[in-house]
């Protein structure tokens, strides 16, 4: 058993633990993926809770495909 001072979370689109570290945010995961005002605004009207790197990631050219279109 791994013990964690943070909360593990499922990521809401993949499923995948997380670690949140949203009392840490500048160490989270999720802080690696830089997204522009618009992209986060598309990622919170799908999701509402933590997502990975990885899916952020994919939302992020998810939109930016959406755009070219």
């Amino acid at each position: 058993m791994i013990l964690s001072k943070h909360e593990i979370v499922p990521c809401e689109r993949c499923g995948k633990r997380v670690e949140c570290k949203a009392n840490s945010y500048t160490k989270c995961q999720c802080s690696k993926v830089q997204l522009s005002l618009n992209e986060i605004q598309y990622v919170s009207e799908c999701f509402d809770g933590c997502l990975c790197a990885d899916c952020l990631l994919a939302l992020q050219e998810e939109y930016r495909e959406f755009l070219k279109s």
